[in-house]
């Protein structure tokens, strides 16, 4: 399979809400991958990390329903 690209990586991070859980766990950790990869412009990991941190308090607030396990 191939890397996705960084700013690939970024624009994924806007649609964690539309996919389903296993995709967006996907998603979150290539991000996770890009922000300790260092030939990564510093710039574009923070970007996503800003993107990240957004996401993951999102999904920290969610409401629970049924067997979810957040």
């Amino acid at each position: 399979m191939e890397k996705p690209s960084p700013k690939t990586v970024y624009e994924n991070l806007n649609e964690l809400e539309k996919v389903d859980v296993v995709t967006s766990a996907r998603y979150r950790q290539l991000a996770q991958a890009i922000l300790a990869d260092p030939t990564v412009s510093e710039t574009l990991r923070q970007d996503i990390a800003e993107r990240l941190e957004q996401a993951n308090h999102l999904l920290a607030i969610k409401s629970v329903e049924g067997d979810e396990s957040y």
